[in-house]
């Protein structure tokens, strides 16, 4: 059965779930939770509060399975409820003026997969001060340039996921990107420059975070699994 769930597309699992398959959602949480958890790391900047939201988004999911109505992706459908998750969170803590990007433990979890404390340090300060100054945007300025700038979603496919018109990305985009640029002026000719140089363009999209390892290859059905997501140990 489980190799029979992995030849399954996404909206014949999900139809399955609601029919009650125990092994269906377990299936498709294994097949989107890295990139899941990589849209919440980014947009929240802190690892415990982007495994409650996608731990919040998955029991969502789980629950509301039967209301899906197949007018997107299954993948946009889940993207739009964990970004929906991440962005109530990212509203309940803006009064708290967190930064949690100045913890360097929490910064490693937010590097390239194949970055780490072996990187080079002025790569690691790029790092540093990106996400610095990207947790000084309004959430859904965050959320709009983390889909589009940093995961590499059309800005089609990043207007499904958040649900608003194709305009309404582009200027959370623009917007985004013109608060950004007194913040990181100094950083041109390195990443920065370069993707300020041509407008955000998107690059080529690929995994965000490491493989999970540990709820993610139990398989189970209950949600509540993916707490702790693919990010490292």
């Amino acid at each position: 059965m489980a190799d029979d769930l992995r030849l399954t597309n996404d909206q014949d699992l999900l139809t399955q779930h609601v029919a009650g398959e125990p092994d269906a959602f377990g299936e498709l949480v294994r097949r989107h939770r890295d990139r899941l958890w990589a849209v919440a790391l980014r947009t929240l900047g802190d690892r415990e509060e982007a495994a409650d939201a996608v731990q919040d988004a998955l029991i969502s999911a789980f629950r509301a399975a039967h209301t899906f109505r197949g007018q997107s992706a299954v993948t946009t459908w889940l993207h739009r409820i964990t970004v929906n998750a991440c962005l109530d969170r990212a509203r309940k803590a803006a009064s708290r003026k967190t930064t949690p990007v100045d913890d360097a433990d929490r910064l490693d979890q937010l590097m390239e997969p194949n970055e780490s404390a072996e990187a080079p340090a002025e790569r690691h300060d790029l790092h540093r001060e990106l996400l610095a100054a990207l947790a000084t945007l309004p959430a859904e300025q965050r959320a709009a340039l983390v889909l589009v700038d940093m995961q590499g979603y059309p800005v089609a496919e990043a207007a499904r996921i958040l649900d608003v018109p194709t305009g309404t990305v582009k200027s959370r985009c623009a917007r985004g990107r013109a608060r950004l640029v007194p913040l990181l002026t100094h950083l041109r000719g390195d990443g920065m420059g370069s993707a300020d140089r041509t407008g955000g363009r998107n690059r080529t999209r690929g995994p965000s975070v490491p493989p999970a390892s540990g709820p993610r290859d139990a398989g189970a059905s209950d949600p509540a699994a993916a707490k702790g997501g693919g990010g490292r140990s």
